[in-house]
């Protein structure tokens, strides 16, 4: 598909992607967007046009529209393409007041936080990240805890700690312990790490004790974003011990401003590594089975 706006290939962000993010220009409330390219569009301008509820856009975050579920989803990532494309429904392009109305250079905007986090869920999803972590806490011997081989390892972060990509982060103060043989000592943290990792927003909820299927788990991911986890290794080696990441792990957290729809992520979905129970060495304990609650048909993980 090739859209009427303009679009450097090495921007990406054309229209087999149209992520999803929140703006706000010349001192007006943020608003809902979607992207070709680096020109910005304002969804709260043409959401007339669009197949969704009034006001879904011009909301200050993308919550509306994320527990609106797969069928809305679906319904206006289909019709912005057509809308936007140089070929489709010329209802937008045809117009030039509404084209200078919904359609902003990307440098004349400010991004925010797409969505308003009420929580999040930070996992160990990573075999090699996790053994890295433990070989830094633990050492090789005891780098990879043997729960991690059966379920999803993670614990709940701080949301009001998460930021936009690009806001400074101040280094934290806690306590450390340098030495092993002498009290700690409170100051600066002298290891500040980060983490790219994958952020999975969810969009429709489930009551509570009724937990999702796993086999229903696309019905409820409305996109995914790339976050930059910062972590205090000095101050999370001393105080993780015994109930996990604390204040190394909540000071800041940083998020893309753009969802990429899953929609979008589809077609680039892959089997992963495998958990058979076979392994070259034939130890099975060593790459066991989930448990059939756990167990997906199709492939699980993205290229």
């Amino acid at each position: 598909m090739t859209s009427f706006i303009d679009c450097d290939p090495a921007l990406g962000f054309g229209l087999d992607t149209l992520p999803y993010g929140v703006f706000s220009r010349d001192g007006h409330a943020p608003r809902c967007a979607t992207r070709v390219g680096a020109t910005l569009v304002d969804l709260s301008v043409i959401e007339r046009l669009l197949p969704v509820a009034p006001e879904t856009f011009g909301s200050p975050h993308l919550n509306a529209f994320m527990g609106a579920g797969t069928g809305t989803w679906d319904a206006v990532r289909t019709r912005l393409q057509d809308l936007l494309s140089a070929d489709g429904d010329d209802a937008l392009r045809s117009d030039d007041a509404l084209c200078t109305a919904a359609l902003i250079p990307l440098a004349d905007v400010t991004m925010h936080v797409p969505a308003q986090i009420g929580d999040y869920t930070d996992f160990y999803s990573s075999r090699q990240h996790a053994t890295n972590v433990g070989v830094m806490f633990r050492g090789a011997d005891n780098a990879l805890m043997p729960n991690w081989l059966h379920l999803p390892v993670g614990y709940h972060g701080r949301a009001s700690s998460v930021v936009v990509s690009g806001t400074p982060v101040v280094r934290p103060c806690g306590q450390t312990r340098p030495d092993d043989a002498a009290p700690p000592v409170f100051g600066p943290s002298k290891q500040l790490d980060i983490e790219l990792e994958l952020g999975v927003f969810v969009g429709p909820g489930n009551a509570l004790g009724e937990p999702v299927a796993i086999e229903d788990a696309r019905d409820h991911i409305f996109g995914y974003a790339l976050v930059n986890d910062w972590s205090a290794r000095d101050i999370q080696k001393w105080e993780y011990v015994p109930l996990g990441p604390f204040l190394a792990k909540s000071f800041c957290t940083s998020v893309s401003p753009w969802i990429v729809p899953a929609a979008a992520l589809d077609p680039f979905r892959v089997d992963g590594e495998a958990q058979s129970g076979d392994t070259a060495e034939g130890d099975a304990a060593a790459n066991p089975e989930p448990l059939p609650y756990l167990r997906q048909a199709e492939p699980r993980a993205l290229d």
